[in-house]
């Protein structure tokens, strides 16, 4: 028997229907509430704007149960938003100062990671809206009661009404990730010797699914918090062993004098399991860390005395896989019981294992807190913009001011393009919903009844298609739906649709010129100073590095090699670049970058650069090297050199001036057979050098194309 087959809406239209009708319930019952069951208009006010604040203009990623956790902490914020923008109202001058610090401390506040920047367009408004006139304290209480009935009813909302699906958590990921290395250590440890190709398929993808691109926003580990860089950490070095034990050279794989390092792989699988089970909430079956960490020992202590060339490479090798493995174990130690994990935490690598959470967070600050930082141009951008708004909008005296700001708030993008892109939809967006709200505030004239019964349709219309369909229906449905709330508070003609249309005008021009005048390429500039900045400092570091295994010398467990801080903060600077980059048109001309350049391989090389010296040169106890003889120095000096060369080629490559070559060098020679080398006399340590420099240039050809890897065999986050 035929029927009408089912209509299953696309992903995208479900996920904004669920959370417009969270919204409007929530913006809804408050406002209707307030103005009709309590006669107060300026309670039905905050109450409406306060859902949607926090829901419609906020992006707080996560679940709905995510978001009314944040939404819930968020309520006292608010407060102290609506409070100072009360007091600050009197004056023009004094809303533009309180705009100008808050504006810049909500957007700044993204360096804490996607909640907090989510959530910073809401709170901007808890403070946009009191700053206008009239100047009136003892509407205050008033004010908190609607904001607070509002949030209240949003954290329900959110929590009970139509849930979303379930998320992978990041932990889960990593735990996963872990299995996967237990197997590949598993089949590495007993005949044939070598991985099957659907382990290795399976670390590929285990690994991949590790990057921040591939992760949901709410479980990326962004934040500055002890267990958010912990879990950062861990997927990193997860997926750093992950490369170990699959990498394309095969130093791990096939048939092998016995013994030769297969203890350490045992333990390194065991680790692998018992990170797993950490991960997942187990407890251990035993202490594997401990077990891997007497493996190392005994296996660094070196092999013996005549050992081939091809047993050190073997031995340093295995040596590179225990020590991803030993800090994937640490990290998830970490993640688990917070510094009571951090006892076996080396004072390098886990800086902030021992750091207590204020702390962490002036870290972050500070290292944002120059005009370098992509967090830090958008703080200044968007509060100047928001100031110059105010400012205008409290001089002219524009009817419905705030909507200035809030036009400027919505339509001040990253890059010069994008602003001048979204100001021509919501322009036209904006006119045709003010054409249609014209046309009904004329049509029913004081009939506050229709605008009554048509609110929330409305409302549910324009919360669903905005999110899908872009800025210019979003602002053409906002138009609309500010239009017939406002005509509920107040007598309303035609001309509150004619206001609209001005504001909007007018803040987007603001927003066009600050876009315009501050950082317009975005991120985009940024990211190749910032990426070459980081090949010039990991260039240092090799050559210094090198150095000072040529020469040997007392080494010692410090809390950083030397020049390794800058390069953190190098690396910690590209970072917020590329992600920041990630959510921009890709549609500008980027003469300098070949087309899809990989970005991410390049801080995979940063990573790589900086766990690789402190190996080599950070030991776990005090101990004695000796420098090393006159072939071997040789040797890896001309590998140190080559590698650190090919650094600045490929820096200058990626962030050329206006004489930079336009035939790029070829990275590696044919003729060139330095990674090769056996040089009489050369210990382990040259051989686990040598195996590092090596892998920086498979970077380096990972970052220009010349050589691409298998996918996810990176270490990068």
């Amino acid at each position: 028997m035929g029927g009408v087959p089912g209509v299953r809406l696309p992903a995208a239209y479900r996920a904004a229907a669920r959370l417009s009708v969270r919204v409007t319930v929530a913006a809804g019952a408050g406002f209707y509430l307030f103005l009709y069951g309590f006669g107060s208009s300026v309670a039905a006010t905050y109450a409406l704007f306060a859902a949607v604040a926090l829901a419609g203009l906020s992006h707080i990623p996560g679940t709905g149960r995510q978001r009314a956790a944040v939404v819930l902490g968020l309520l006292p914020v608010c407060w102290v938003l609506i409070t100072i923008g009360t007091y600050l109202s009197v004056r023009t001058w004094s809303a533009a100062v309180g705009m100008l610090v808050i504006g810049f401390a909500l957007a700044f506040a993204a360096v804490g990671g996607p909640r907090p920047a989510g959530a910073a367009p809401g709170l901007q408004l808890m403070y946009i809206l009191p700053s206008f006139p009239p100047y009136d304290p003892g509407s205050l209480g008033q004010r908190l009661a609607g904001a607070t009935v509002g949030i209240a009813l949003l954290v329900l909302a959110e929590t009970f009404l139509l849930p979303d699906p379930p998320t992978v958590p990041y932990r889960e990921l990593a735990a996963r990730a872990a299995d996967s290395a237990r197997r590949c250590a598993d089949e590495l440890t007993g005949p044939p010797y070598t991985l099957s190709e659907e382990a290795a398929r399976e670390a590929r993808e285990a690994s991949t699914g590790l990057r921040s691109s591939q992760v949901p926003e709410a479980e990326r580990p962004a934040g500055p918090s002890l267990r958010d860089r912990a879990l950062a950490h861990t997927g990193l070095a997860t997926r750093t062993l992950l490369a170990r034990l699959t990498a394309p050279r095969g130093l791990l794989h096939g048939a092998h004098p016995a013994g030769t390092g297969l203890d350490a792989l045992r333990a390194v699988r065991d680790v692998a399991r018992e990170t797993s089970d950490r991960l997942r909430g187990r407890a251990p079956a035993g202490d594997a860390h401990a077990e891997l960490l007497r493996a190392r020992a005994a296996l660094a202590a070196g092999p013996e005395p005549d050992a081939s060339p091809a047993v050190l490479r073997r031995h340093a090798a295995v040596l590179e896989a225990a020590d991803a493995a030993l800090a994937m174990s640490t990290a998830a130690g970490i993640v688990v019981r917070g510094r009571a994990g951090a006892a076996q935490a080396a004072p390098g690598r886990f800086w902030y294992a021992h750091k207590r959470a204020p702390e962490l967070w002036w870290w972050r600050l500070a290292g944002h807190a120059g005009s370098r930082s992509v967090f830090f141009q958008n703080a200044v951008r968007i509060s100047l913009a928001l100031t110059a708004a105010r400012l205008i909008a409290g001089v002219d005296t524009l009817p419905h001011g705030f909507w200035v700001l809030l036009a400027t708030l919505t339509l001040t993008r990253t890059t010069v393009r994008e602003t001048r892109t979204t100001v021509r939809m919501a322009l036209t967006g904006t006119l045709v919903g003010a054409l249609v709200a014209a046309a009904l505030l004329a049509l029913a004239g004081t009939d506050v009844a229709v605008y009554a019964a048509a609110l929330v349709p409305l409302m549910l219309l324009a919360f669903t298609l905005g999110p899908v369909k872009g800025v210019g229906w979003a602002q053409a449905m906002f138009t609309l739906v500010v239009a017939l709330a406002f005509a509920q508070l107040a007598p309303a003609t035609w001309q509150l649709a004619e206001f609209r249309l001005l504001d909007v005008l007018t803040g987007s021009a603001i927003g066009a010129v600050f876009g315009l005048l501050a950082w317009p390429r975005g991120a985009q500039d940024e990211l190749r100073r910032s990426v070459a900045v980081l090949l010039r400092g990991a260039a240092e570091n090799v050559v210094a590095t090198t150095a000072e295994l040529a020469a040997g010398g007392v080494r010692e467990p410090v809390v950083t090699g030397p020049g390794h801080r800058s390069l953190l903060h190098s690396l910690v600077m590209a970072e917020a670049a590329y992600a920041q980059y990630q959510s921009e048109p890709k549609g500008l001309a980027e003469p300098s970058a070949r087309p899809g350049q990989d970005w991410q391989a390049t801080l995979m090389a940063g990573h790589h650069t900086l766990w690789g010296s402190e190996r080599l040169l950070v030991p776990p106890e005090p101990v004695v090297v000796p420098p090393l003889e006159r072939e071997p120095t040789a040797a890896v000096t001309r590998l140190g050199d080559r590698v650190a060369g090919r650094m600045l080629l490929v820096s200058a490559r990626l962030d050329p001036g206006g004489d930079t070559p336009g035939v790029p060098a070829p990275l590696r020679d044919p003729d060139f057979d330095g990674f090769a080398a056996e040089p009489p006399g050369a210990p382990r340590l040259y051989y686990a050098a040598a195996s590092w420099l090596d892998s920086l240039m498979t970077d380096l050809e990972r970052i220009t194309g010349e050589s691409v890897g298998p996918p996810g065999s990176g270490g990068g986050r």
